[in-house]
């Protein structure tokens, strides 16, 4: 087979396949159905990383935090979990957080929500506030419970900036950023 027989065979091929997932056979009557669009939701927050530490300490960080399309223009209607936990030397705790807030821009998201399950007594019934930015190769992440007033309670959404380096090879974070729709008059 030459060349250009191969080529038009091969796009032959691509077209047949894209042209099949773009239509569904309904049940019944095979006539052809256009097959539903598929909608996106408005953010996300996605993916687990430790935090580097030269002394060892064993940091984790995962997220699963979404924003329904319908939910737009309302990001205290996210939804999901967050979990964080920090152990060395066999001490240590963890806790995990019902998602009541998710804003992204870019590459940058902040989720908050209220601690719903720890063996830490201080995060227990809290709402805490995590940062992350999402750079594909050097990810960082922020977390509320810095600073001098470590009891203080987070507003919605609000969280310290992405200041902790994630330890090479383990930041997976994925942030599906807002798109926010304004009116045009």
């Amino acid at each position: 087979m030459n060349r250009r027989t191969k080529t038009i065979a091969v796009a032959a091929a691509v077209l047949l396949t894209l042209g099949a997932g773009g239509v569904a056979v309904a049940s019944g009557n095979d006539a052809p159905v256009p097959a539903a669009a598929t909608v996106r939701e408005a953010a996300a927050l996605t993916g687990t990383a430790k935090l580097y530490r030269p002394a060892g300490d064993d940091i984790t960080f995962s997220f699963d935090a979404h924003l329904a399309a319908k939910d737009n223009k309302d990001p205290e209607a996210a939804t999901g979990t967050f979990r964080f936990s920090h152990y060395k030397g066999g001490k240590g705790g963890y806790a995990v957080a019902k998602v009541d807030c998710l804003t992204t821009g870019g590459k940058v998201a902040v989720v908050t929500g209220k601690v719903i399950e720890t063996d830490v007594d201080a995060f227990r019934n809290k709402r805490v506030g995590v940062s992350v930015h999402d750079d594909g190769k050097h990810d960082r992440l922020g977390y509320s419970w810095v600073g001098r007033d470590t009891n203080l309670e987070v507003p919605p959404c609000l969280s310290a900036a992405p200041f902790e380096q994630v330890q090479k090879g383990t930041g997976d974070f994925k942030v599906l950023p807002w798109q926010i729709d304004y009116p045009t008059e």
